[in-house]
């Protein structure tokens, strides 16, 4: 749909009016910051803007939406830029609309549990501000401390507190949103609940900035849990390791995390990182970090004796308990680097596959048998605990017609196992650039004119964050 509209391209005109829009300092034009800001973390990819804004508040980024609206210029919204998806590409060119500037906590409500956030703030520097006033937002993707909070919302991120707590959209009261026409509106109110009307809230999370740009957002919080502990378990097999994740919910635990990590995952990171080192045995094959938290620490032990029994029913390795916040930290800290550390050794496609919990074991060894077919070696890991495998095709020294076609393909078949396990294209990475051709795997056409129509409400000239979603 937008790839048939014509959008017009940024004149010296165009930017002399932006310059009565926005400060001169906030508005660039050098190649030098048209490339920086062409890119995410989405493969190689580099789709530079014409031009980059960055506005301050929410009444000048109305003024630039009312704007390119009318002189049908297409505007990306992007925050951090740390996706993988390709969702804050400008792949039409036009204008990068960069919401840094929207770095505030405006409050932290202690009294009803809630904060109200602009949506540039870091998501770690969000949750350790609340955690100081002993409250907890529990959403933390694996760049928590790089990544936007507008981004979080952008995409539905999750991360592996998910598992137990929700996703980002489990969060969100309310939001400030500015329409693509320039109107500025509040979705919600702040309440806990809310059965007035269509729930723009939740339609707006997760629309990969394509139907209006968050300027505002209120967050409900939780109390923050006392206590937790936290175990690495190795498999001597991946496939049993993926097993064991359903059966400790069928015992009766609710993990607050349950992470999935192959032994290519561990052996790359652990050359990638400082400070962290372990041995593996050469048999061992994956690796569950399992963690539980609250408030009763009789409780959490017990779960976690409970847990290992799970474990030694499909044949685990020794147990390492995590014994000080130090090594706590050290086992996380190489959890969430293994996406750096993969990306270190070569470009990758990361494939963001979502089933049933119960059929990870069937998806892993699909991916597997698929990479073989088609001659492409992949790193697996992931949320495990609600059956959110992260799927990294290495490119390494493939050719072009392999990297573009013969891996492509591969694609094609890992969706088409995942939609038949009862699954879908991505569980917290959005669809985006790279991912929108695959949609028909997942969606019937009257699911995507569905969608389209809805786009077109909101967008009539399909000038935000075009090119994005829908397949060509």
């Amino acid at each position: 749909m937008a790839e048939q509209m014509n959008y017009q391209s940024i004149t010296p005109k165009h930017l002399e009016d932006f310059r009565q829009l926005i400060a001169e300092e906030r508005l660039l034009t050098d190649l030098e910051s048209r490339q920086h800001y062409g890119h995410d973390e989405t493969e190689d990819l580099l789709f530079p803007p014409e031009v980059v804004l960055k506005p301050a508040d929410t009444k000048e980024v109305a003024a630039i939406m009312q704007y390119c609206h009318q002189e049908k210029i297409p505007v990306t919204p992007m925050g951090a830029r740390t996706g993988l998806s390709g969702g804050a590409l400008p792949v039409k060119g036009g204008v990068a609309l960069s919401m840094e500037k929207f770095d505030q906590i405006i409050e932290i409500d202690e009294l009803n549990l809630q904060a109200t956030v602009e949506p540039g703030v870091i998501t770690q520097v969000f949750q350790e501000a609340v955690q100081a006033k002993g409250l907890f937002y529990p959403p933390d993707p694996s760049s928590r401390g790089s990544c936007y909070l507008g981004g979080n919302l952008a995409e539905g991120a999750g991360g592996p507190k998910a598992v137990k707590y929700g996703v980002t959209k489990d969060y969100v009261l309310n939001l400030e949103v500015v329409l693509p026409t320039g109107e500025v509106i509040w979705t919600g109110a702040n309440v806990l609940k809310n059965s007035t009307g269509y729930n723009l809230t939740q339609l707006m999370v997760g629309s990969e900035g394509t139907l209006g740009i968050i300027t505002k957002i209120v967050f409900k919080l939780l109390p923050y849990p006392k206590h937790d502990l936290l175990m690495l378990v190795p498999f001597f097999s991946a496939e049993k390791a993926c097993a064991a994740v359903s059966a400790v919910f069928r015992a009766g635990i609710v993990p607050s995390a349950l992470e999935f990590m192959e032994r290519d995952a561990i052996d790359w990171t652990l050359r990638y990182i400082d400070g962290v080192s372990f041995p593996i045995k050469e048999e061992v094959k994956a690796h569950l970090l399992v963690e539980v938290d609250g408030n009763d620490p009789e409780v959490l032990f017990r779960d976690c004796e409970a847990i290992t029994e799970v474990m030694a029913q499909y044949e685990c390795d020794e147990i390492l308990f995590a014994e000080s916040s130090e090594q706590k930290a050290k086992l996380w800290k190489l959890r969430r680097r293994v996406g750096e550390a993969v990306k270190s050794n070569s470009v990758y496609r990361e494939e963001d596959t979502v089933v049933p919990r119960y059929a990870l074991p069937e998806l892993l060894a699909g991916v597997k048998a698929i990479g073989a077919k088609y001659g492409f070696r992949s790193v697996c890991y992931g949320h495990a605990g609600d059956g959110n495998l992260h799927v990294n095709i290495i490119k390494g020294d493939l050719t072009p017609e392999q990297w573009n076609q013969r891996v492509v393909e591969g694609i094609i078949e890992i969706f088409q196992l995942t939609v038949g396990l009862g699954g879908t294209l991505s569980g917290e990475h959005g669809i985006g650039w790279v991912q929108k051709n695959y949609l028909p795997l997942a969606f019937d056409p009257v699911k995507i004119e569905l969608q389209k129509g809805i786009k077109k409400l909101f967008d009539p000239h399909q000038i935000l964050n075009p090119g994005k979603i829908f397949p060509d």
